[in-house]
């Protein structure tokens, strides 16, 4: 982690734009999940009750930061959007994501889902598709290492907005109950 952390620093030494920065973190975290023992132990630990944010790193110029995720099957998020960019790599288990778009009238809608597993990483830039929600849809526990262009200590989440949740298609006749 040491030397992940330092390649970070070193990058945005140099880098300013976020969406830059982003592909850079990418780039730098693809390899870092190859490593064995990536997470220390602590850092890999569930909580019963909803997902876990653990906070592993803040950049000492408050440039970013590196959180896991731990989430136990079933788990997810709340609809919502980011105050930040944000890069997310699994290291173990299965995440899928769900994206949303905006309806005329600012609610939420499906823009479709993409499922996560061991070594996949994504990024996303607000304000463009930076809505989502994250669930373990998987039988076995999800880890994932998140970098976050901000201080997450200070910040306590990377969220920005929760949305309501979208409402169900209607259903047809031949399948009402």
């Amino acid at each position: 982690m040491t030397e992940f952390v330092a390649r970070l620093s070193g990058l945005f030494d140099r880098i300013d734009d976020p969406h830059d920065r982003a592909r850079a973190a990418a780039g730098a975290l693809s390899g870092l999940l190859d490593a064995d023992g990536v997470l220390a132990p602590e850092h890999t630990e569930p909580d019963p009750l909803r997902y876990r944010q653990h906070l592993v790193h803040v950049d000492g110029r408050r440039r970013f930061s590196v959180v896991s995720l731990v989430w136990l099957p079933g788990q997810r998020t709340p609809v919502h959007s980011h105050a930040c960019w944000c890069v997310v790599g699994v290291v173990t288990g299965r995440e899928a994501e769900t994206r949303y778009r905006l309806d005329p009238t600012g609610r939420v809608e499906p823009a479709g889902t993409a499922v996560n597993l061991p070594g996949d990483v994504c990024w996303l830039v607000p304000p463009e598709r930076d809505i989502h929600r994250v669930c373990n849809d998987g039988d076995r526990p999800a880890v994932s290492l998140h970098v976050y262009g901000t201080d997450i200590a200070a910040r306590g989440s990377s969220i920005n907005q929760v949305y309501a949740e979208p409402a169900a298609p209607p259903r047809s006749p031949e399948h009402a109950p």
